[in-house]
């Protein structure tokens, strides 16, 4: 009787939570977004690119800014954009690769600041070459830097949202953590782990009841940021380079409206049931025909990573 009951009220939930996610997706977000006014938002690798559009975005919601970036000059630069927003601000130094620390440096924001509302784990680099053009050092420092230091940022800030059941977690992966690219292997490697590590940190906060914690993660293609200079699409009405702008905000929105999974662009989710259904010969000639194969046949990027 217990098992029956229990599956009927399953099934009521079920169905509920498909017709919410019907209903919402036809109300415009600005009658969705939460306020976070006053809210301490940390974003890593903020000294440039998404990581500086995102805190600029946020300081002019009213939100009091943490920001990492191994770059102090580039970060100080953030600090001082936002600061003209009328944002406070909190810049500090912080090697993600190092897990010491970032510990250290979390420990001086927990003091410095208080409690983290909303932590973006943003940061990340790209070597853009195949596995065996690719060296040692730098292969760990990608897997260090894009994924591992997810680990020990949540671990130092997780604790207080769960004690309240109030934040936020946000990990900015790749449209290549879902999909293995030519050329990309460490950091598919490392995108797919972040992915990875989003869906279970959603599982624990889900069994643990924390509905107040709430987690995204951002699947885009690449970003005219620098990062992926040079790489190429072949149809770039429906896998477009995407604009910087845009993707912030897109990633503010979701944040806002509690997303729990942003690809962009909308073709991203088309290909990702595809790839759950098709021989695998069949999906990789689909991405030969769309270019994702060679996409990254004349990278050049940010030659600080090469």
């Amino acid at each position: 009787m217990h098992v029956i009951l229990e599956t009927i009220i399953n099934h009521v939930y079920f169905y509920y939570y498909i017709l919410e996610a019907i209903v919402l997706f036809f109300v415009p977000a600005r009658f969705r977004c939460k306020k976070v006014e006053g809210q301490v938002v940390l974003i890593t690798g903020a000294g440039s690119g998404l990581g500086r559009l995102m805190a600029i975005r946020f300081a002019k919601l009213g939100c009091r800014l943490v920001l990492w970036d191994m770059n102090s000059d580039s970060n100080k630069e953030t600090a001082a954009e936002c600061e003209e927003l009328g944002a406070q601000v909190n810049a500090y130094t912080c090697d993600l690769g190092r897990r010491d620390n970032v510990y250290s440096v979390a420990n001086k924001v927990k003091d410095e600041v208080g409690d983290v509302d909303i932590l973006i784990n943003n940061a990340g680099i790209v070597t853009g070459k195949k596995i065996l053009d690719c060296s040692d050092a730098m292969m760990q420092k990608t897997m260090d830097v894009n994924a591992v230091a997810h680990f020990w940022t949540v671990k130092s800030f997780l604790p207080a949202m769960l004690a309240r059941n109030h934040g936020h977690i946000v990990t900015i992966a790749s449209a290549a953590g879902l999909f293995g690219t030519n050329g990309l292997v460490d950091y598919c490697a490392s995108k797919f782990a972040a992915v990875g590590f989003d869906e279970t940190l959603r599982a624990e906060l889900w069994v643990q009841k924390k509905t107040g914690v709430h987690t995204t993660v951002v699947c885009p293609f690449y970003i005219s940021t620098g990062m992926f200079e040079g790489a190429k699409t072949r149809f770039p009405s429906i896998l477009p380079i995407l604009e910087p702008d845009y993707v912030a905000d897109k990633i503010v929105e979701a944040v806002l409206t509690n997303k729990a999974m942003l690809c962009l662009p909308n073709f991203i989710y088309m290909m990702l049931a595809l790839k759950n259904i098709l021989p695998v010969k069949a999906l990789m000639l689909s991405s030969d025909f769309v270019g994702f194969s060679n996409s990254m046949d004349e990278f050049r990027g940010r030659q600080k990573h090469q």
